[in-house]
């Protein structure tokens, strides 16, 4: 199983944001919209390994 986190900049403050938890692809996805409705910038999806 491929685990993904997710990177951004958040848009109140500026301040460079890491998910804690690993999402499959499909999930990643989504918290990506999500993230890019609340008007966040720089969003990535980044493979990390199990447990990472």
């Amino acid at each position: 199983m491929v685990n993904y986190r997710v990177k951004w900049v958040r848009a109140r403050d500026g301040k460079t944001m890491v998910s804690t938890v690993s999402y499959d692809q499909p999930s990643a996805e989504q918290r990506k919209a999500d993230l890019e409705a609340e008007g966040a910038t720089e969003i990535k999806i980044v493979k990390v390994r199990p447990g990472e």
